[in-house]
Order: structure tokens, then C-alpha cells, then sequence
């Protein structure tokens, strides 16, 4: 039996108000993809087209570390002293947990520099390592120049430090977060325990990054 063409027009009519609503659906699904990758996107901080560029500093080990042991990592650069007796073992106890999660990475880098190189001799900062089961390469504790330590810490990772005239530059409980480029993309508080989760993401959100 032949359908007659009020039923096929209605037929038609609903056909093309599924079509039209699975249209809709699929357009709301992807508008809030996109504002959601938006809102999780880390940002860049700098002015644009901003890089950390070279430097040459020593490690734990004695052995030279430079901007070619880090290329293509995501680093979190911290600046500490092994003298400091309360915010740097606060800071470090926190990083230690960051170190945990992300040391079997080869992708993943922890650079802390020391903010009083004349005490903070490359033995010394073996021992201070040790407190905290760090190891090569995935944290990497640096001493050398200190004009050079400073200037770096300002000009390229963008930490605010500053000298206090006496035998250690002040430092400061931020660490900067930089990815594959080199480019910083956060700065966290690691004086606060709950700041530790959410440089987790950060560096996870990097370390997936193209």
C-alpha cells in the first residue's frame, strides 16, 4: 500500500527535525570542547616571544649543565640555598613530591639553583641532594657565578630576587614552570602544600603539549 503524500511529507518534516537536532547537538558537543580546551590552556608569561636562553652552571655531580641538557623538557626552575632554615627545607619538601611523580620522565627536569654559590660548593650541594633522595638528571641542584645564578633568574625565568648585601642574594618561595620551548607558563608558590597539585597538572598539560 502506497503512503500518500501527506504521510510523506510528514515523514520528510521529521527527518529533517532529527537531522536538525542531531546538527544542534554535535554544534553544542564541540562549542563546549573548544571553551573548555580554551579555559585549560596553560598560558605563555612574558613578553611576547619571550625564551630562557643560555647559561652553563654545575650539578650535584660536577658535571656541566646547560640550555642543551634541557632542551625539550619541561623544567620547573627553583632558586634555594642549603643553609636556608625554614622556607627552602618547606619548598623542597614540597618538590620532592613533584620529583616522585615525574623522575622516571625523560622529559621532565627539576632545576634548583643555589642563591649563595660561595657556600653552596658542588659537595655541598651532593649532601643537600642526599636529604631529599634527589638524583641526576631528573633534579638537578646548580651552583656557579653569582651574577650569572641572578641575572638568569630574573631576566630569563622572570622570578623576582633580589641581593640582600650580605652573603646570600634574598630568594623567593616561587618557582617558575617552563615547557619544551622554553617559554614560562606558570609561576607557583611551593611554600604551599596545595599549590604542589596544581603544577602537577601544569606539568602534565606540558609534557602533553605538541
Amino acid at each position: 500500500m502506497q503512503k500518500t503524500k501527506k504521510e510523506k511529507l510528514s515523514f520528510s518534516s521529521k527527518m529533517a527535525g532529527m537531522t536538525i537536532l542531531l546538527l544542534t547537538v554535535t554544534a553544542m558537543i564541540w562549542f563546549v570542547s573548544l571553551v573548555s580546551e580554551r579555559k585549560n590552556k596553560i598560558p605563555i608569561l612574558g613578553e611576547p616571544g619571550h625564551r630562557a636562553g643560555a647559561f652553563s652552571f654545575l650539578n650535584q655531580d660536577g658535571q656541566v649543565v646547560n640550555e642543551k641538557t634541557v632542551s625539550g623538557k619541561v623544567t620547573v626552575v627553583e632558586y634555594f640555598f642549603t643553609s636556608c632554615p625554614s622556607l627552602c627545607p618547606l619548598m623542597n619538601g614540597n618538590l620532592k613530591s613533584v620529583y616522585e611523580k615525574y623522575k622516571g620522565n625523560p622529559r621532565f627536569m627539576i632545576l634548583s639553583h643555589t642563591a649563595d654559590p660561595e657556600r653552596d660548593s658542588v659537595a655541598a650541594l651532593r649532601v643537600y641532594a642526599k636529604r631529599y633522595d634527589a638524583q641526576t638528571p631528573a633534579w638537578q641542584f646548580l651552583t656557579g657565578k653569582k651574577d650569572s645564578l641572578y641575572s638568569i633568574a630574573v631576566r630569563d625565568y622572570l622570578l623576582s630576587v633580589s641581593d640582600s648585601g650580605n652573603a646570600a642574594f634574598i630568594h623567593t618561595q616561587y618557582v617558575s614552570l617552563l615547557d619544551k620551548e622554553r617559554r614560562v607558563r606558570g609561576f607557583y608558590d611551593m611554600s604551599a602544600r596545595e599549590n604542589v597539585e596544581k603544577l602537577n597538572e601544569d606539568i602534565k598539560g606540558l609534557l602533553e603539549e605538541d
